[in-house]
């Protein structure tokens, strides 16, 4: 059973190969990557893939049986490069195909929805069987941030008080690689996130008392914080972006509490203190 792997040189993709190669056999896991000198250190076969090149991918995919389609990291052109792998698919024979969505994809307000609802649509609608991993924050979203925070005396948002239920990238991409090697998983959608919730203050508190400094939390209107993150350098278009999701954030899109990631890893999630202490 050939297993392949889209975006195996991100930072998600590189950490479900590893995870993959505990479950299941080196020979049976391959890449799909733009760059396949990237991938020369992950250890598996790699094989030239572009989600923006449709013509060439039905035939980078024979001899695959499953498929793990990491989304892309394109904002805005997402849906049609999704597409184009899965009909690329369905004349290759891929059998299934597990696809990263966003957690609470159709309810959320977070701009990021749309593309991933419309991936799902075209998964249902393709035949092929699928599962849907409804991906939540990753806590490194939030944790990046930190030596910023620490340098600047405070730790910045717009979240209020909104929870978040984030999760370590590495928990993701062990669920990724647990569920893809189990075929008892099809036709299942999975809400993805971390055991525990907490605000960015609560975050801010946790810097603090492993710093020894007090470095609080200052919430502030969605555009004097993309205003913040343009003067550090950040692309107008992506500045705006997470100021706005950092308000989704406020409205609960990044909360869950079902536990499905911990069940499916058969561990607790990664606690934000092990994050920050990472990251320190």
């Amino acid at each position: 059973m050939k297993i392949g792997v889209t975006g195996a040189t991100g930072q998600l993709g590189q950490l479900v190969v590893e995870q993959l190669k505990k479950r299941v056999a080196s020979e049976d896991v391959i890449t799909l990557v733009r760059n396949t000198e990237k991938a020369k250190d992950l250890g598996v076969v790699a094989k030239a893939f572009d989600y923006t090149k449709p013509e060439g991918l039905a035939s980078q995919l024979e001899g695959i049986d499953y498929l793990l389609l990491i989304s892309g990291n394109e904002i805005g052109q997402r849906a049609v490069q999704h597409q184009n792998v899965i009909n690329a698919s369905k004349k290759a024979g891929i059998k299934w195909i597990v696809y990263t969505s966003l957690l609470h994809a159709d309810q959320s307000s977070l701009n990021l929805a749309g593309e991933h609802l419309a991936t799902e649509k075209a998964l249902k609608e393709s035949g092929i069987e699928y599962t849907i991993l409804r991906n939540g924050w990753y806590s490194e979203n939030y944790t990046g941030s930190i030596p910023g925070a620490v340098g600047a005396g405070a730790f910045v948002g717009s979240a209020g008080e909104g929870k978040i239920s984030s999760a370590a990238r590495i928990d993701f991409a062990e669920a990724a690689a647990v569920v893809i090697s189990d075929d008892s998983h099809k036709g299942n959608v999975y809400e993805l996130a971390g055991d525990e919730a907490y605000t960015l203050s609560e975050l801010a508190a946790e810097i603090s008392k492993q710093t020894g400094k007090d470095i609080p939390y200052s919430d502030m209107p969605e555009t004097e914080y993309a205003k913040i993150l343009k003067s550090i350098g950040l692309p107008e278009g992506f500045a705006d972006a997470i100021a706005s999701w950092d308000v989704g954030a406020s409205k609960g899109d990044l909360f869950d509490d079902g536990h499905q990631l911990s069940k499916l890893i058969g561990r607790p999630t990664t606690p934000l203190s092990q994050s920050v202490k990472q990251v320190l």
